[in-house]
């Protein structure tokens, strides 16, 4: 009996050593950073991220930079980027240690980091123990992860608020709650700096060829002003900055003698961010009326799925499909008005049917918003569209060449 106590405290002890290295290690491998920045908030951060990257390697820095979610990539100085493994498909904040490690050897300026933590106690240590970044950008608060850092948005105001750098800068979009998070950053001796995104001009907008919002631009531009990049430069490495693959796309195909365009909104996945995407595609003109909403149901994402029926009042689309499973909990939360123009192709139709479906209650000419969450039917949908022809608008533009079937975080 003895003996195997021994055997256990000698292991405990081999443990502590070992982890103790590691922790060293991993602080040596920071410490050969200079400036490191780690994106947090609700949604949009993988797109932040990217255009952090961008707009330091406009002005000349040397830049790694890393993206979470399901479409987790490893970004390197030259902007090719490949994707990071998971043993098992399986994301843990662990695997920080390995991107630090990995973005040392390439002794970069900066490091810019997207914050793959939800729970609040894990954002923390995430930030004090794994990146200890100078920088921290804190993009928004919305109605998301609420069984982990609510209930309330005051609530998620606060857990976010746990990955403010101490005595470093934080960078925020957020406006209805910023007295909130600016008394947490005077708790942590943070400076806090509030963009505005109408400092983002149209003009500059059209640098993109792709579609993001001010308010990650603003942020972005922030960030390059406080390491030194001027507007122009961080601006020129924005526009040449490859999109996340979870970006608002937009698609035009044919399905038969039909032809629509297919705005895949499936990465906004609260409903905040779901209309805020589908009014700038509307003000931009790259999907007209009538419009079609094909909600995608999850039996566990109960509550998100009457988010997106509640969603219908303010969308007003001529027609809502609904789509997946439990498609009874969004039905329910359509408002009464727009019941007869609910179709409801619940439950798991093969491919095809599920196609035929949503083209037949689709108009010729018109436009379909997929929202909610890809997962599960959304995917078949997506992966079914991206499979027919596409067509060109009468001034000439093409059609989207791919339908996005990534749930990354790169819509707003």
């Amino acid at each position: 009996m003895v003996y195997l106590y021994v055997v256990f405290v000698l292991c405990c002890v081999a443990l502590f050593g070992a982890g103790m290295v590691e922790q060293r290690n991993h602080y040596r491998n920071l410490n050969m950073i200079p400036d490191r920045v780690l994106v947090n908030g609700i949604r949009g951060k993988s797109s932040i991220t990217r255009l952090c990257a961008g707009a330091l390697r406009g002005g000349g820095r040397v830049v790694v930079a890393k993206t979470t979610g399901t479409a987790a990539r490893f970004i390197f100085p030259d902007a090719s980027e490949e994707p990071v493994h998971r043993k098992f498909g399986i994301a843990n904040v662990v695997e920080q240690i390995g991107i630090v490690r990995r973005a040392a050897v390439y002794h970069p300026d900066a490091l810019v980091m997207e914050c793959m933590a939800v729970m609040p106690a894990l954002q923390e240590v995430n930030q004090s123990k794994l990146i200890r970044s100078n920088i921290g950008v804190l993009c928004n608060v919305r109605e998301d992860h609420l069984a982990e850092m609510g209930p309330t948005l005051d609530d998620v105001a606060r857990s976010l608020s746990r990955s403010m750098p101490v005595g470093g800068t934080c960078i925020t979009a957020e406006r209805e709650r910023l007295a909130i998070l600016q008394e947490e950053a005077d708790r942590r001796d943070c400076r806090l700096i509030a963009v505005d995104p109408e400092s983002v001009s149209d003009h500059e907008m059209n640098g993109f060829g792709w579609i993001t919002f001010k308010e990650n631009v603003a942020i972005a531009l922030a960030v390059a002003g406080e390491l030194g990049v001027d507007r122009q430069s961080a601006l020129r490495g924005m526009w040449e900055a490859p999109p996340d693959p979870g970006v608002l796309s937009v698609a035009r195909v044919m399905h038969g003698d039909k032809r629509f365009r297919f705005a895949n909104i499936f990465a906004a996945n609260d409903p905040e961010s779901t209309f805020m995407n589908i009014q700038q595609l509307e003000d931009q003109q790259l999907i007209t009326r009538p419009l079609t909403m094909v909600i995608n149901c999850r039996p566990d994402r109960i509550e998100r799925n009457g988010q997106m029926g509640e969603l219908s009042g303010r969308v007003r689309p001529e027609t809502i499909v609904l789509i997946g499973e439990v498609t009874k909990s969004a039905r329910t939360t359509v408002p009464a008005d727009l019941q007869d123009r609910v179709v409801d192709l619940g439950g798991k139709p093969d491919p095809d049917s599920l196609l035929q479906g949503v083209s037949a209650a689709t108009p010729d000419d018109s436009s379909i918003v997929a929202v909610g969450n890809i997962h599960g039917q959304g995917e078949v949908l997506v992966h079914q569209l991206a499979t027919l022809p596409g067509w060109t608008c009468e001034d000439g533009s093409p059609s989207a060449s791919t339908l996005r079937t990534s749930t990354g975080e790169g819509s707003q």
